[in-house]
């Protein structure tokens, strides 16, 4: 069993940036890949980023490569993403999840997921 806790989310002025974290719990926490997932207000949940469970491979949506970046610390257990040049459409409940990556990246399936945690990006 995985727990997973998101933190680091809030209001942001477009163009700003942040950093939202992710700490899980467990013994298997490096044998996973993680991930990050938005859902908007009225809109279904989405893939944004994920990092393989070796830290060899990401992936990026779109809408965030290139302003974007996910990485893990296996000794603390924590996942992260750093976002920048924010915009409007940012906005939305962030999740982190784990399980593989493919079917995350792909499905936008995960075996474990965070509560989520806010972030609203403001003109």
């Amino acid at each position: 069993q995985v727990q997973v806790v998101e933190s680091g989310g809030g209001l942001v002025q477009a163009g700003g940036s942040l950093r939202l974290s992710c700490a899980g719990s467990g013994r298997y926490f490096s044998s996973f890949a993680w991930a990050w997932f938005r859902q908007a207000p009225g809109k279904e949940r989405e893939f944004v980023a994920a990092i393989s469970w070796d830290d060899r491979i990401t992936n990026y949506a779109d809408s965030v490569k290139g302003r974007s970046h996910i990485s893990r610390d296996n000794a603390k257990n924590s996942v992260y993403l750093q976002m920048s040049s924010l915009k409007l459409e940012d906005t939305g409940v962030y999740y982190c999840a784990a399980g593989d990556f493919n079917r995350m990246r792909v499905d936008a399936r995960a075996e474990y997921w965070g509560q989520g945690t806010q972030v609203t990006v403001s003109s």
